[in-house]
């Protein structure tokens, strides 16, 4: 059986999403919130991964607009591409961002799959009726 392997944050964002690592990080960048040092990690890093695995995105443009909820999950063989998960969770902690590592045999319907990962479509949606905590990320840092 296949165990699958996903960090994500705990919580869901307002739309009931749980936003994974790589989007975490890229939204504190994009907001302005990394250090230099954090944000050449981050270009840095994303750049590698850009080269080293394909992004379902480029090969499906509107998986993830066709399929709001759906994440992707790395496969047991691409611990490759698990090594640099550190320095993300490193950037995560110190902006006091929570994400956890998430294991599956059954993550949901895979709807793309290629060597190094799936995206799947969860079984059930988060019910944000029952959350009792949501994500929330500080606005864009004013630069003056």
């Amino acid at each position: 059986m296949v165990t699958y392997v996903r960090y994500q944050s705990p919580v869901p964002d307002r739309r009931g999403r749980r936003i994974g690592i790589f989007g975490l990080v890229n939204m504190l960048g994009n907001r302005g919130w990394l250090s230099a040092e954090e944000e050449q990690f981050r270009r840095t890093t994303n750049a590698w991964y850009d080269a080293t695995y394909v992004n379902p995105s480029s090969v499906d443009p509107a998986i993830y607009e066709d399929n709001p909820y759906a994440a992707a999950w790395f496969v047991p063989t691409a611990q490759h591409l698990l090594e640099p998960i550190p320095g993300y969770l490193k950037i995560l902690a110190a902006h006091n961002l929570p994400c956890e590592r998430y294991t599956s045999t059954s993550p949901g319907r895979v709807i793309y799959e290629d060597p190094h990962q799936v995206v799947v479509v969860p079984h059930e949606p988060e019910d944000l009726a029952k959350a009792t905590t949501l994500m929330w990320l500080p606005p864009r840092k004013e630069h003056r």
